[in-house]
Order: structure tokens, then C-alpha cells, then sequence
């Protein structure tokens, strides 16, 4: 099995049973190994107080783009640590796309950076995901590495 199609089959295993990311409409846009890009639209029942994307859903949606990133070696990863900036405010109405980038992946640890841009291309936020490797895979297949 290449690891393109591990990591696309990795995806749609992840995805039939995400339900949190499927009801925010969210669309996995591309996966790679160590790579995946997300996006979702601005919803109103999304905005806050100032009309704005609320960060909690910015937030949802660079940690899962992030989740399919790490998750994408058919090996089940779970995040230990996330962080996030933000720099720009989403808009009601827009599409935002959050884009995750494997930065390093060493024995069950993994470190993912995941950038949100809006519409526009301008940075909404910077995330950065910790990630630890347990045990199990999300489809039957002979680990190699």
C-alpha cells in the first residue's frame, strides 16, 4: 500500500465516524501523509459577542485538521498538547481553511503546526499540535515503517 492511499484510507476511516467535525460542515479539502487541509464555513450560530467567528471554532477546526494529519499513518494518535494565536478575526459568511504541516514525528511523538487563513489568504490563527501515537490501527493492515 502506498502511503498516499494509507493515509486516504486512514481519512475516510476517521471521517464516517467524526461527528463533531461533520455537523460543523467541515470538508477535508486534501490529505497526504503528515499533511491535511480543512475547511468550514462561518455558520451565524458560529459568531460572538462582536460578530466574529467565536475562537472555539477556529480552534475545532485546526485541531482537526491536525487530527487527520497525524492520524494519517493508519496509527491511532491522539493530541497532548495544542496551542493557538490569533490574528485575524473570521467573518460571518466565509470559508475558512486550516492547513496542517507535520514537523517532526519521532517514536510515539509528533509535533503538527496548522495555519487558518481565511478567504482572503489572510492568517486567522497559528496553531501548534503535540501528538502521541497509541496502540491499534484504523484499518487491518500490516504496520511497516
Amino acid at each position: 500500500m502506498t502511503p498516499q492511499t494509507r493515509a486516504e484510507k486512514s481519512a475516510a476511516a476517521m471521517w464516517a465516524t467524526d461527528k463533531a467535525s461533520q455537523n460543523l460542515d467541515m470538508r477535508i479539502d486534501h490529505i497526504a501523509p503528515g499533511n491535511a487541509t480543512l475547511s468550514m464555513p462561518v455558520a451565524d450560530t458560529m459568531l460572538n459577542g462582536h460578530g466574529i467567528c467565536h475562537g472555539g471554532y477556529i480552534f475545532t477546526l485546526a485541531d482537526s485538521a491536525f487530527a487527520f494529519a497525524c492520524n494519517s499513518y493508519n496509527q491511532l494518535v491522539v493530541a497532548q498538547q495544542n496551542q493557538i494565536t490569533y490574528l485575524a478575526p473570521g467573518k460571518a459568511g466565509e470559508r475558512l481553511t486550516a492547513t496542517a504541516v507535520e514537523q517532526s514525528r519521532v517514536g510515539r511523538s509528533g509535533v503538527y503546526d496548522v495555519t487558518v487563513t481565511g478567504e482572503n489568504g489572510r492568517t486567522i490563527a497559528l496553531f501548534r499540535g503535540l501528538s502521541r501515537t497509541m496502540k491499534g490501527q484504523h484499518f487491518e493492515e500490516e504496520m511497516t515503517r
